[in-house]
């Protein structure tokens, strides 16, 4: 993945984002997990891993496996390894890489996962083909990945649409594709993966952590945002501290993007 196409800041400022994010996400994804029935015994690859926190949780259910977790962000990666290292979780390997780049190795895994990744990819189906290369036989690639024509809040937010409006704008103007979720089952089958399917999930609630998600993506995204000329750094700045009064009102309601769980193995 090329840093060119991200729209998100990195870093440490990145870093916190993620791990609020992390912590809406998970009971969707340890749902998604479960359901999949992950072997304690699975070697298990996440794919553009973050801060590493599904990492930590795939070594947790894959207890007697092992999990390598990458990530394109150099600086991402080692935030991840001090703190996993701090977590006591032993069976974790952290490494900086480029899913668009052929495999440094011809390691396989029982389980290649990928969250928010193809969103930001100009060429997916480029990646798939790396990807599904890592999946040993009878093993699962699994993917998260967002559809942010899903977006919704209450009451009607213009702030809320500003933002969701921008954030498409801007990804398109990197050439990727901030709606990619439900076109996800074709290209895995297109990969060569077999039994596919899907499902849909959303993140909302009216307090918690998921109203902050809006105001601090929208802070992480300004600089691609100005860049691609999609909005002024007074517009983007007004509208974060809209967003958080708006997120600090009782009673409102925002969700994340529509958000679609496929997946499929490997039988060959």
């Amino acid at each position: 993945m090329s840093s060119s196409s991200y729209v998100i800041r990195g870093g440490l400022q990145g870093r916190e984002r993620l791990r609020v994010l992390a912590r809406v996400m998970w009971p969707t994804t340890s749902a998604l997990f479960a359901r999949l029935g992950i072997a304690p015994t699975a070697r298990c690859r996440d794919l553009g891993c973050g801060g590493g926190d599904v990492t930590r949780e795939l070594a947790r259910i894959a207890s007697d496996g092992f999990v390598v977790g990458t990530d394109l962000d150099a600086t991402t990666v080692e935030l991840a390894r001090a703190e996993t290292a701090k977590a006591g979780v032993g069976n974790v390997e952290f490494r900086v890489d480029d899913v668009l780049r052929p495999p440094a190795d011809d390691q396989r895994f029982d389980v290649v996962y990928a969250r928010f990744l193809f969103t930001h990819l100009p060429d997916p189906a480029k990646a798939l083909e790396r990807i599904t290369d890592r999946v040993d036989r009878g093993g699962v690639l699994v993917v998260e990945d967002i559809d942010s024509s899903g977006h919704f809040c209450y009451p009607p937010s213009p702030a809320f649409g500003r933002y969701v409006g921008w954030y498409i704008k801007t990804a398109r103007a990197r050439g990727c594709d901030p709606n990619i979720g439900p076109r996800l089952p074709g290209p895995l089958r297109d990969a060569g993966l077999e039994d596919i399917a899907m499902n849909v999930v959303q993140p909302a609630g009216f307090s918690g952590e998921v109203k902050a998600i809006a105001p601090i993506t929208l802070e992480m995204v300004a600089d691609a945002m100005v860049a691609a000329g999609v909005a002024t750094i007074e517009d983007v700045k007004q509208t974060v501290d809209e967003l958080y009064a708006f997120a600090g009102t009782e009673g409102s309601v925002q969700s994340l993007q529509r958000i679609v769980q496929a997946w499929g193995r490997r039988n060959s």
